[in-house]
């Protein structure tokens, strides 16, 4: 009894959460998760609806803004980021032509690529380096109305803006509140401008910590780690190391190949409400295996002392043995009804 008492609670815990998308890499996670103090979410994608779409496109040199749309799309058209598919999206809408260009990706700060003989650089403007006085104002009154922006450089020249808008996932509210229940504190970590975060923050009610580089999200991770630990839900490139370092790290199932790699779980069904399901799972799991190793051991305990002295055969002491087995097992499958 006491040799299946955790595999048959582990194993029951594992099916119960893939029956409800909620994978789960090995036994040892479900203690890690049940135990954990603080959550940290990344934003776009995550918190929102990961649909991003374009508001303003605004030129700020002698190239008209169709041409800032055009190179900008052209750069990021090899890129799985929400906000890159939503230029290449506002590109076919308005119908422009361009060439896809190889493009490199620099971590917490944009894309760059060489297109029609120019290097275009796509990102966000402080992350770049930009400086300008009046292009800052200008992305700065953006920012301010909860929009994204990215700057559109040609070499070192800024030619334009281009703002972009997320909206809260419709079910960020409820599932925060159901984290919350839980005893948890929530935390967004986000690269994104300081207003759009805060704004997306204090939509769904958790604090926010924005203009993030990926090295600093890492900060924060370790930091939390050290305070009763932490979760990190994300689902992008960037959000790899934090995940790794994360006490556990939770990918949603919309996430990149690199997200779904480096983490211990992976909710497939994109609900905020599944993490708290995937919580409660887990404490559910660990009470169960805890449950069973206590029952083996009394039992175990009551029938050695009961033998030693005499009051029972060994016979009957195989026959507990067995229906403690019995026990722990019904106990273990009872995770399969749970429905947390």
């Amino acid at each position: 009894a006491l040799v299946i008492s955790t595999p048959a609670a582990v194993a029951s815990g594992l099916a119960s959460g893939a029956r409800r998308g909620l994978l789960v890499k090995g036994g040892g996670v479900f203690e890690a998760i049940g135990k954990v103090k603080h959550i940290a979410f990344d934003k776009t994608g995550t918190l929102t609806a990961g649909r991003p779409a374009v508001t303003d496109v605004v030129a700020l040199g002698t190239a008209p803004a169709d041409d800032v749309l055009r190179l900008a799309a052209a750069v990021e058209a090899s890129s799985s980021h929400p906000l890159a598919t939503a230029i290449v999206a506002e590109a076919a809408s308005r119908k422009l032509k361009y060439a896809a260009v190889a493009s490199e990706i620099l971590p917490g700060k944009g894309v760059a690529g060489r297109a029609e003989g120019r290097m275009i650089t796509v990102g966000a403007p402080i992350r770049l380096g930009v400086q300008d006085g009046s292009v800052l104002a200008r992305a700065g009154a953006l920012e301010s109305e909860g929009k994204s922006v990215s700057v559109v450089l040609s070499g070192r020249e800024t030619i334009g803006l281009i703002a972009l808008r997320d909206e809260p996932r419709a079910d960020a509210i409820a599932g925060i509140r159901e984290i919350k229940a839980l005893g948890l504190i929530p935390l967004m970590l986000t690269g994104d401008n300081r207003a759009n975060a805060e704004a997306v923050g204090k939509a769904v009610g958790m604090e926010v910590k924005a203009e993030l580089l990926p090295e600093d999200k890492l900060a924060v991770i370790r930091e939390k780690a050290g305070d009763g630990g932490v979760a990190k839900v994300g689902d992008g490139v960037n959000d790899a190391p934090a995940l790794a370092a994360a006490t556990v790290g939770i990918a949603m199932g919309s996430g990149t190949d690199v997200a779904l790699e480096a983490a211990d779980a992976a909710v497939l069904n994109n609900r905020i409400s599944d993490i708290a399901s995937l919580v409660r799972l887990s404490r559910q799991t660990t009470a169960i295996i805890r449950q069973n190793v206590a029952v083996s051991l009394g039992l175990k305990a009551v029938f050695l002392v009961t033998t030693v002295i005499g009051a029972t055969g060994l016979w009957i002491a195989i026959l507990a043995d067995t229906g403690a087995t019995v026990l722990v097992t019904i106990n273990a499958l009872r995770l399969l009804r749970s429905h947390g």
